[in-house]
């Protein structure tokens, strides 16, 4: 008796044919190209010329494309942001040498935003020890024959939730000696699937039905999981509150009636949240920066779903389900009930207003930047992403900027590393050229990139960078005196051949939106001589 799954493991006569014949001159680094493309990769990420040994010659052969940055960081956060707005693998190819070890920082963001790399180099020794504690796993091909098998299980691991880069290593002498293995022509890496266990979302569903004043705090994991759509369907059967964490940004609607429209560390927020009967706690760990530096206290039951394991339950004592939060959002809504509460939308709307109050009573440090996201707001396409380096203006964007849309905002939230931004925003580019990118830096952040714009014009990518110039390089001086010397980014700017405008507040949203409208890269800076607060999580 045949079955299907033998049928489907049979070659066909023409992979019989062509496995008995590869071409002649092929290397392991071909092999390393051929899997990329059987697992479904179309673009991978590097440095000109600095690839692993083999690997460029290979890619020339291929039709793969390859996107070059200029420093192994920078290559790495692009292969990040690529990996969140695709949610596909991506490959980067690093170098042989000790610059490997430059992609860390980038790494360590990927891990921490749960962005799916695929870093791949070849073997250095003692180097794995330094990377063991940054990514989710790391694979070794000490041979030719093991390099699908390494790369296949590699892929598998970064897109099963939770989502993370992954390594793998491959000796130089095994990426350049030729060898006879068959063409590789398919790869099966299906991620698994992790689903909830049905009595524990039982017992959520019920506490959720009973719930007097139950609220929803819905993280990065939704967005990663695309449960947007099913999670304003359970807030809505529930009469359920709902707030985002910086990382959940376009979760839930901004201007929805449940919607908090803000994030958990502000103030009149986190008492909204402890004050809950139950609170569910979707796609994220409520770490230090979602939970106000540790100092949330919920006096509620809580329940948490999460898919990293090492998150779940971490911070607080909850019904702890381990699960995709698309998985688990599905179960909820066809297990829990329909729970009336015509209060929710005014109990909103009254925190709405007492916020609101609270700011004008405290006369806004920093008014100005309202005006820039407002611009910024006004400016930029619905569905266009931005990426933010970390900076005093993105503490105010995670609380008070309308995303519109899932996955369409980003920041150095994981690592907090500055010089995110560009580099991410072009590897965004790279992935969906629909919508024009914005990127945000301050003008020290923007000097870790500036090498950058070499790229963003060889490639032609349509990135705006907008750089708020305090005039010091500062983003956090030692001394904080404000007496650095910045370039002028406009000029810096036109000699990459990139156009530079200078604007004001009064121009920032026309500037930008004719800059975001135009094809290829553009740079708009903004100069401010009011150095903005900083806040910190945990100053309630």
């Amino acid at each position: 008796m045949t079955h299907d799954h033998d049928l489907e493991l049979r070659p066909t006569p023409a992979q019989t044919r062509a496995a008995l014949n590869p071409p002649p001159g092929r290397n392991g680094a071909d092999l390393v190209v051929e899997t990329l493309a059987g697992l479904g990769a179309t673009t991978v990420f590097g440095l000109p010329g600095r690839l692993a040994p083999g690997v460029l010659a290979a890619l020339r052969r291929s039709d793969l494309r390859c996107v070059g940055l200029r420093t192994e960081h920078n290559a790495g956060f692009a292969a990040d942001a690529y990996g969140r707005i695709t949610g596909e693998a991506a490959p980067l190819l690093l170098p042989a040498g000790p610059g490997a070890l430059l992609s860390l920082a980038a790494l360590q963001e990927a891990a921490a935003a749960s962005a799916p790399v695929l870093a791949i180099s070849a073997q250095v020794p003692d180097r794995v020890a330094s990377l063991r504690g940054v990514v989710k796993s790391v694979h070794t091909a000490r041979t030719a024959s093991q390099i699908p098998s390494a790369l296949a299980a590699a892929w598998r691991s970064a897109l099963t939730v939770p989502h993370g880069p992954v390594w793998v290593e491959i000796p130089q002498d095994v990426l350049l000696a030729e060898t006879a293995i068959p063409v590789v022509t398919g790869v099966d890496a299906t991620p698994e699937e992790l689903p909830p266990r049905p009595e524990l979302t039982a017992v959520a569903a019920d506490l959720l039905t009973r719930a007097e004043r139950p609220v929803i705090v819905a993280g990065g994991g939704v967005v990663r999981a695309d449960a947007a759509g099913k999670l304003r369907q359970l807030a809505e059967r529930l009469s359920v509150p709902v707030v985002t964490t910086s990382g959940g940004k376009g979760a839930f609607p901004w201007n929805h009636p449940l919607s908090l429209r803000s994030w958990p560390a502000d103030p009149a927020t986190t008492d909204f949240l402890e004050d809950a009967d139950v609170l569910l706690v979707i796609g994220s760990g409520l770490g230090e920066l979602s939970a106000d530096g540790h100092t949330f206290a919920p006096r509620g039951r809580v329940i948490q779903i999460e898919a990293d394991a090492g998150k779940l339950e971490s911070n607080h004592p909850a019904l702890g389900i381990h699960a995709d939060a698309r998985l688990a959002l599905q179960a909820l809504l066809e297990t829990a009930g329909t729970r009336e509460d015509d209060t929710a939308p005014t109990r909103v709307r009254a925190l709405l207003d007492h916020r609101a109050g609270e700011e004008r009573a405290a006369r806004d440090p920093a008014p100005e930047q309202q005006d820039v996201l407002a611009s910024v707001r006004k400016a930029l396409p619905p569905r266009a992403p931005s990426f933010w380096d970390l900076t005093p203006l993105t503490y105010r964007v995670w609380s008070a900027f309308d995303a519109r849309h899932p996955n369409t905002m980003h920041s150095a939230q994981g690592a907090g590393g500055p010089g995110y931004a560009f580099p991410a925003a072009l590897g965004a580019a790279v992935a969906d050229p629909t919508y024009p990118v914005l990127a945000v830096s301050g003008d020290g952040g923007a000097l870790y990139s500036i090498a950058e714009l070499a790229t963003a014009r060889r490639y032609g990518l349509d990135v705006t960078w907008l750089v708020v110039d305090e005039g010091d390089c500062g983003d956090g001086d030692c001394d904080d005196d404000g007496d650095g010397v910045p370039p002028d980014f406009v000029a810096l700017a036109e000699s990459f051949g990139v156009p530079g405008v200078r604007t004001g507040p009064e121009t920032l949203a026309s500037d930008l939106a004719r800059a975001l409208s135009a094809p290829g890269p553009s740079v708009v800076v903004l100069p401010t001589t009011t150095r903005s607060p900083r806040p910190t999580p945990g100053g309630r």
